[in-house]
């Protein structure tokens, strides 16, 4: 007789969150990772009583309210609202594109005067009737000045291209803002938990066994025979050990500095949009929990070129990979021992609301009814 029900190979939120449903209906789970630690990429550490975003800024936000209720059994949200900063040659400005930034780049006061210089500015590009590239539908949707300023350089860092070979529909459309509000969503629910991420990891998983420091494909075998079935929340070509070629990603570096003074930039993030400014943003932790420590805590977030080894963070949707990623959905969808689930698995990008649905209603089709209800 095989010991577990399900044998679930990844301990960030959507193992956990299938994890916890399983459990509740009396399967009995084996969760690995290969980490030391569970929560994937939203697990903290704490520095001088800081959390600190191991992985880069992590703000729970949704518009769904049965999403934020059901993340609210577990954790206590605090009124954390992001509003980010962009500093462009010694200048900082408003994030996302609002009446401050435009006030900040041109002067403008009303939201007419905004709209007529968007125009003025959209004007020169209005010849573009079929953008060919990112910075050719950029500036038909913004114009000269946002695009140098806020866009260019930061995107161009991001993905490790310039702007000009990049794919139009990386950018579909601009949302402009004219309103003096900074709040960067538009969701009604926000905020960090006052416990930490941790908190919410280790609630999920109470009495579930976990085992950590264990690879999946380093003991596939052994592993699969202890389990009916397995979800697997990792990368899905690796699963199918690349027979139809590898997925492309772009990934992330941090670099954590403690400073010995209170306040280091005065808000949680803030974006550097310039091309020569090798990093794309420095985060500094405390802000997002009001803290009032005397020392901070700051990440610089680098972006890097994925290779073997480098955590994927963000998937790079063309058609090659797109093509690729078919190929792999086709033969993941013909497994009645396996189910794949999380941003890895279905080369995604996912917010933590989005990954939250999608665990539950992945359980819900396991278990023969829905999990959920708006």
């Amino acid at each position: 007789m095989q010991p577990y029900d399900y044998l679930i190979v990844g301990a960030g939120l959507f193992g956990a969150v299938f994890a916890h449903e399983a459990t509740l209906r009396g399967q009995r789970c084996l969760v690995i990772d290969k980490r030391r630690h569970t929560g994937g990429n939203i697990h903290c550490t704490t520095t001088d009583g800081i959390r600190v975003h191991q992985y880069g800024a992590h703000i729970f936000h949704t518009d769904q309210k049965a999403i934020w209720d059901y993340a609210g059994q577990f954790v206590t949200f605090n009124r954390f609202t992001n509003s980010p900063l962009a500093y462009f040659e010694g200048k900082l400005y408003n994030l996302p594109f609002n009446m401050n930034t435009f006030y900040q780049l041109w002067g403008v006061r009303t939201p007419a005067e905004a709209r007529a210089k968007l125009e003025e500015q959209r004007a020169e590009y209005a010849h573009i009737t079929c953008p060919a590239n990112l910075e050719e539908q950029a500036l038909t949707l913004c114009g000269r000045d946002i695009y140098r300023s806020l866009i260019q350089g930061y995107t161009e860092k991001q993905w490790g291209r310039k702007a000009t070979e990049l794919p139009a529909f990386i950018i579909r459309r601009l949302p402009f803002r004219f309103v003096f509000d900074n709040n960067y969503f538009n969701d009604p629910y926000q905020g960090i938990p006052e416990e930490g991420y941790n908190a919410l990891t280790d609630a999920l998983l109470q009495g579930v066994e976990v085992r950590l420091g264990v690879n999946y494909f380093d003991h596939r075998s052994e592993l699969d025979s202890l389990a009916r079935k397995t979800l697997f929340t990792g990368c899905i070509d690796e699963f199918y050990d690349f027979r139809f070629g590898r997925l492309e990603y772009r990934s992330l570096r941090f670099e954590h500095r403690r400073i010995a003074v209170p306040d280091f930039q005065g808000n949680a993030v803030v974006n550097y949009t310039e091309r020569n400014v090798p990093y794309t943003r420095i985060i500094e932790h405390k802000h997002f929990e009001f803290g009032q420590q005397p020392t901070t805590v700051i990440t610089y977030e680098y972006p890097d070129d994925f290779a073997p080894g480098k955590e994927p963070y963000y998937p790079v949707n063309d058609r090659r990979n797109a093509a690729i990623y078919a190929s792999y959905r086709q033969m993941a969808d013909r497994e009645e021992r396996v189910l794949f689930g999380g941003r890895l698995a279905h080369y995604t990008y996912a917010d933590m609301d989005d990954t939250i649905a999608a665990a539950l209603a992945l359980a819900g089709q396991a278990f023969g009814h829905p999990l959920l209800t708006q």
